[in-house]
């Protein structure tokens, strides 16, 4: 759930290069003040939700506008967020090119886009298993997927498409094991002349990674924080700061309150957060939700699952896009970046993953 971290402004600056600039579909209301001044202190979630599905159809056609005709707009939508059908059905009516779905399997995407036929449905997923459910249950509806992500949960930042923590690094989810799987099963449903665009994403960080896995078969490669850290992301400047500063050891993997794995950088809150999450899980039970919009459709804290986390995500997330570095939750992948603790702009990091070519500055001191 990446909350204003890739708005209008990186995916309309990711578009204009070519590529699939993607907007983060959750709470963008807060990119906007006359949303937030409506909103910011209510609890009326009818006027909430209306307010992100408005500040939703602004970034989309704000991207589309920077873009100028180049690349494609993505929305990403969680599926485990309670507003998931709406936000799909706002992005497709809006003019998104594409409509990506993770956190669960979008098993009802194609109903829910299907007065949009030229919109291509993506969604993401994590293994052979979950991507032998997808497809026949779409193939019983006479449609396929556009493309396919596949995220390594491994190396992957935010959200990870793993069943617990101790089944992060199962080798089954290596990119090797489930591109030749996914395409051992494309062969078995009959599907292989459809050939299906297989996108890898997880840790991805240098030229030679993406070459690699082009020739493992993957079509294309998906990159989370390399973009979110660009001059142009949307997040404040701390926010960035925050994640190029990161060492191995500042990124941790913990359970979120929407009942997944999720990783991110070891800030004084999640520091604290996690030293009293035990204590916090013990005490579960249910409550009403802290911000007023039941923004999930199952939360670990308003739920009382013990198993799950026990914060608000959607606030320590806006403290983050907003660049509280003290009190924010920091979403960031495992791997090192592409240009080390330097920030630099799309069309750089695009170029070096496209071609290998380095920035000036930087190229004496890059490996």
């Amino acid at each position: 759930m990446g909350v204003g971290v890739s708005a209008h402004r990186l995916a309309g600056t990711v578009a204009r290069e070519g590529a699939v600039g993607t907007i983060s579909s959750v709470d963008l209301r807060r990119h906007h003040k006359d949303l937030m001044a409506q909103t910011g202190k209510s609890r009326d979630k009818d006027k909430i939700n209306a307010a992100n599905l408005v500040a939703l159809d602004r970034e989309i056609r704000a991207a589309r506008s920077l873009a100028g005709g180049n690349g494609l707009i993505a929305v990403n939508v969680m599926r485990a967020v309670a507003e998931y059908a709406a936000y799909v059905r706002q992005a497709c009516e809006s003019g998104a090119d594409v409509v990506v779905v993770g956190a669960g399997l979008p098993l009802d995407l194609p109903e829910l886009a299907a007065g949009y036929p030229d919109t291509a449905l993506v969604p993401i997923l994590s293994d052979v298993r979950g991507i032998s459910l997808v497809l026949k249950k779409w193939m019983r509806k006479n449609r396929l997927p556009d493309a396919i992500v596949i995220e390594n949960p491994q190396y992957a930042g935010g959200h990870l498409g793993a069943a617990s923590l101790d089944s992060i690094n199962d080798p089954h989810f290596a990119f090797a094991t489930v591109l030749d799987g996914t395409l051992a099963l494309f062969r078995e449903l009959g599907i292989e002349s459809e050939r299906i665009p297989l996108i890898t994403a997880g840790g991805i960080s240098s030229h030679e990674q993406v070459c690699h896995l082009l020739g493992l078969g993957a079509s294309a490669v998906q990159l989370g924080t390399p973009f979110a850290v660009t001059i142009e992301g949307d997040a404040h400047a701390n926010f960035k700061q925050v994640l190029v500063d990161a060492r191995p050891e500042d990124i941790v993997t913990f359970m979120s309150v929407a009942g997944l794995p999720a990783r991110a950088v070891k800030t004084p809150w999640l520091s604290n957060y996690l030293d009293k999450e035990a204590k916090l899980q013990r005490k579960a039970g249910p409550k009403a939700c802290t911000v007023g919009f039941d923004c999930l459709h199952q939360c670990g804290l308003r739920d009382g699952l013990a198993k799950a986390g026990q914060f608000c995500i959607d606030t320590q997330l806006a403290f983050a896009m907003n660049g509280d570095v003290k009190r924010g939750l920091f979403f960031r992948g495992a791997e090192r970046l592409p240009f080390g603790d330097a920030i630099r702009s799309v069309s750089e990091l695009i170029n070096y993953l496209l071609h290998g070519i380095r920035p000036p500055m930087l190229q004496a001191g890059m490996p």
